[in-house]
């Protein structure tokens, strides 16, 4: 395409010069054919009106404006012009010339003039060195007059002011007899094709850009089509990649998505934190329970639960039931410690979370809500792809993540109980009491236990949450809520209970 280009501006010049070349030699052709057609008619003229009647003359030669009616007369200049000019200007000759005046002799064909040549003559009248000139016709056929004066010499005024057949008298020394008018017609049309190879030269940018077009537009057709295929593809992929973010972790979808991590089996070992939860006596808590209910209770827990590991950076494994798996320290890590803390922070945001979750099922009518296990272990695991090439699960492996479930499992309902590498790794931040050394199921060493009880530094200002429920009782309170107006309400309150219920024994 650009090759085409330059070819089609380096071929205009080359194709302007070939055909003013040709024109240029057309119109010397035709003006040196139009000069000897004049030469040839003034030739002739001269040879059978002036030398002829010579030659054949009885006596003496004479000068007469009726030179054709008296034996061995010529014709005076004016005569000549005017039988010249009636000459040359039969036929289709591109020059015409004629000889022209408002008085002219009385023996002689009066001319009716026209426009111009009255105008001429009153403009050359007051001034013999102005230009006169006409240029008329249409787009394919100009024509141009110009008219020159006849000004009289002595010769002229001494014949004119005494021939018998003058219509004036008193001419004088300068003054203008009338005009002379030559007018060339210039055909347009005949050139035209003299420009033969810039007419091939549009011809062809003509079809080439025609071509051009047609190429474009449909070039712009199949652009068009394929941006509405890919528009469709892409909207398509976009609810497929939304659908595919609902079955794995943010963390996993987006390393991914980005090209951060190659979707193959490969694992490598790192040190990450892991949390374990379980509700205690699911299945009890179940068969109470419709299944739509159970459904929407358990779906509005584990979306709670997993927006709150999201917000920590946390790794949502997998869901077992009613039991969670989440992970620390892969694929984005803030260092063993860091990973630690940010896992023990939600599992605190977890227990206090499910506490206000309980509180509003009971509105709703759940009379034993859930009540959470959780268990946490720092060490050593493998994480990454496994599975086979055609499904694959990104998941961790190894005895430290068997340890956080079996922590879980020692722990009482609404208790976050850790392993001692991580209570190493939070005591800077966490209070924690440990227990009797337990032996475990797959552990062959015997562990100790440490039940969180709070955080170093929050729990004071953060105030607790205390709740209970029972048959007769059900009891929230969460003194980091209250204002000083709530503050009173809840004494008030809890006044008039203690009271009722000294008057009850």
């Amino acid at each position: 395409m650009t090759s085409a280009i330059i070819l089609g501006v380096l071929g205009l010049p080359l194709v302007l010069w070939l055909d003013l070349t040709t024109l240029s030699e057309s119109t010397l052709r035709s003006r040196a054919s139009e000069t000897g057609r004049i030469i040839d008619i003034m030739r002739g003229f001269y040879s059978s009106d002036v030398v002829g009647r010579i030659q054949h003359a009885e006596g003496k030669v004479t000068t007469n404006s009726n030179y054709k009616n008296i034996n061995g007369a010529v014709p005076i200049p004016a005569t000549l012009s005017i039988e010249l000019g009636n000459r040359i200007s039969e036929g289709h000759g591109e020059v015409k010339y004629r000889f022209l005046s408002d008085l002219p002799f009385k023996d002689r064909e009066s001319y009716a003039l026209d426009e111009f040549q009255k105008n001429a003559l009153t403009t050359l009248r007051a001034d013999s060195k102005a230009y006169v000139s006409e240029t008329t016709g249409s787009l394919f056929n100009r024509q141009l007059r110009v008219a020159s004066p006849v000004v009289m010499g002595q010769a002229c005024v001494d014949c004119h002011n005494s021939h018998p057949n003058s219509p004036r008298k008193d001419w004088k020394l300068g003054d203008v007899r009338g005009i002379q008018e030559i007018s060339v017609l210039q055909p347009i049309e005949a050139n035209i094709f003299s420009f033969k190879y810039l007419l091939s030269y549009i011809a062809l940018a003509a079809i080439m850009g025609s071509l051009l077009l047609w190429l474009q537009n449909r070039q712009s057709k199949l652009m068009s089509a394929m941006n509405t295929e890919l528009g469709e593809t892409n909207n398509f992929l976009a609810d497929v990649s939304v659908k595919i973010a609902k079955y794995i972790s943010p963390q996993i979808y987006k390393s991914i998505f980005s090209g951060q991590r190659d979707v193959a089996i490969a694992t490598e070992r790192k040190k990450l934190t892991i949390f374990f939860s379980d509700i205690k006596d699911f299945t009890a808590t179940a068969e109470r329970l419709q299944p739509e209910d159970l459904t929407n209770l358990l779906n509005d827990y584990l979306t709670n639960m997993s927006s709150i590991a999201a917000e920590h950076g946390g790794t949502v494994d997998k869901f077992i039931g009613d039991a969670i798996l989440v992970f620390f320290g892969d694929p984005e890590t803030k260092g063993v410690e860091g990973d630690a803390q940010a896992c023990l922070r939600m599992a605190l945001a977890m227990r206090a979370r499910l506490e206000h979750l309980n509180k509003a099922w009971r509105r709703k009518g759940i009379e034993v809500p859930f009540k959470a296990r959780m268990g946490i272990n720092t060490g050593f695991c493998n994480v990454g792809n496994f599975g086979s090439d055609d499904r694959m699960d990104y998941t961790i492996i190894g005895a430290e993540a068997n340890f956080a479930a079996r922590l879980q499992t020692v722990a009482e309902p609404g208790e976050i109980v850790l392993s001692y590498e991580t209570f190493e790794l939070t005591r800077s931040m966490v209070s924690a009491r440990p227990r009797a050394p337990i032996s475990l199921k797959g552990i062959s060493r015997k562990v100790v236990p440490y039940v969180v009880e709070g955080v170093l530094g929050e729990v004071k200002q953060r105030g607790e949450v205390i709740s209970g429920h029972a048959v007769g009782l059900d009891l929230f309170l969460d003194t980091a809520a209250l204002d000083a107006a709530g503050v009173t309400e809840a004494r008030k309150r809890l006044s008039a209970a203690l009271k009722a219920l000294e008057d009850a024994k």
